[in-house]
């Protein structure tokens, strides 16, 4: 009995691994597998949603099969490359690309003939038409941009700079490394951890709601242009006195003393249950690499550590992907839908071999999403008409701006969906503060809303 026990285990692993675990497995860059498989099959390309061809296999000179980036740098964090490990799609789509459902009687001719068949291809959500808008929007700053679509989880377009030729990166490699001050290789997009700045008072905003349902219409707060704690006095930026001010003026004009107010009032232990459940300090529900976001207060935080975090300073970290989650689950009335890129993979004769599929979770209520959409509705009317006025279109959004380092830079944040009801997309942006930097972060994002609809 014993034996059949162990024998019937044995058959449940190998079934729950070949439906779960095996590709898995197999795709691993060490899985020498893999190496067999290249032997036999011309691996396929990568497609995007037009139709374009982001990477493909091709012979050099020499006979021997090399994979081609048309676009070079410009997807170069998002379809990857394979040297030294992999990374992005090419890594993380390997195997799928290595297998071949060629028409059988053309693998049989193939294999008489001593060819390759040819390999599956991989299908992408990303738009090369979009992910060129958001490149040139960053124009030549540091930073990251992405675009989603809420109701659904697809990734539309994702940016990262610095960035890289992979078509030379063999060559490049070993400067590339040497190089301690380089961080081409990092896709800011997921891997990148910067202060939120004030696209953190979505977070601080959204608590203070759940601790005030009845009475937050109630909220009133003088803004005289600074908060004293200690000896320490904290400004609204430009030290601007904004006034009297409501609970969704407060957020509009994105007052860092009134939500120093608030912040300072709530419940510690409720403010960190909310902040884990829009995922700070939690993984992710995203299938590639990335960093985790950091909430850092604590029951022992003091009131300077408080008032800096409520409205996005402190010790807090983010990446854009986490934002564009936060974002996207609020468009979509409180669900976020896991964000992905790979739709599906084709056989090179156009037979659907697999198709995939995404999830969703729930970041908040319903009714906790339109109270968040309706301030940021608000900002767009109310601060940043400057940027969308003339547009035919309509946008919610939040600003932020992220102060870091010793030298007064500041980060550039903005994170939106348009149009305002029924959002289509969903448009994440940081351009990186320096000495140099050209863009605002509302201004590249409204680069990217044109181009969006313009060619939708």
């Amino acid at each position: 009995m014993m034996f059949l026990c162990i024998f019937l285990g044995m058959i449940a692993y190998q079934i729950y691994f070949q439906v779960t675990k095996a590709d898995t497995v197999i795709n691993n860059s060490h899985n020498k597998r893999q190496s067999i498989m290249e032997e036999k099959v011309q691996k396929g390309s990568i497609i995007d949603s037009d139709g374009n061809v982001l990477a493909a296999t091709k012979e050099d000179e020499n006979g021997n099969s090399v994979r081609y980036y048309p676009y070079k740098d410009l997807f170069a964090h998002t379809v990857g490359y394979l040297t030294m490990g992999g990374y992005g799609l090419e890594k993380q789509a390997n195997y799928y690309m290595l297998q071949s459902n060629q028409n059988l009687f053309q693998q049989i001719k193939n294999d008489i003939e001593g060819v390759k068949n040819k390999g599956d291809n991989l299908y992408v959500s990303l738009d090369a038409g979009l992910t060129k808008a958001c490149y040139d929007a960053l124009g030549d700053n540091n930073g990251a941009i992405i675009v989603t679509e809420p109701d659904t989880g697809k990734i539309l377009a994702m940016v990262s700079k610095p960035t890289f030729n992979p078509n030379t990166l063999d060559e490049d490699w070993d400067s590339i490394v040497a190089d301690k001050n380089s961080s081409v290789l990092v896709n800011r997009a997921t891997q990148g951890l910067y202060p939120p700045g004030s696209t953190f008072k979505i977070v601080t905003l959204l608590e203070y709601y759940r601790e005030h349902m009845t009475d937050f219409e109630k909220y009133q707060y003088t803004c005289e242009g600074s908060y004293r704690i200690g000896d320490t006095d904290i400004s609204c930026a430009n030290g601007k006195a904004h006034g009297k001010q409501d609970i969704f003026n407060s957020f509009a004009n994105s007052c860092n003393t009134s939500f120093i107010n608030m912040g300072l009032t709530l419940d510690y232990k409720k403010y960190k249950a909310t902040a884990e459940e829009l995922l700070f300090n939690k993984e992710l529900p995203y299938d590639s690499e990335y960093s985790k976001s950091q909430f850092n207060l604590r029951e022992d935080s003091s009131r300077f550590d408080i008032a800096q975090t409520a409205f996005g300073q402190g010790q807090t970290l983010v990446t854009p992907l986490h934002l564009a989650m936060i974002t996207s689950a609020i468009a979509n009335d409180g669900v976020l839908n896991k964000p992905y890129m790979m739709e599906r993979v084709e056989s090179c004769d156009g037979l659907v071999v697999k198709e995939f599929k995404t999830d969703s979770t729930k970041l908040m209520t319903e009714d906790e999403a339109k109270f968040l959409q309706k301030g940021m509705k608000q900002v767009i009317e109310q601060s940043y008409k400057w940027a969308f006025e003339d547009a035919d279109y309509s946008v919610s959004g939040k600003s932020g701006t992220a102060q870091f380092g010793t030298q007064g830079y500041e980060h550039s944040l903005f994170v939106s969906y348009s149009p305002s009801e029924k959002p289509e997309i969903a448009v994440t942006v940081i351009v990186e503060g320096s000495e140099n930097r050209t863009v605002h972060a509302a201004k590249a994002t409204r680069a990217i809303y044109d181009y969006y609809y313009k060619n939708k």
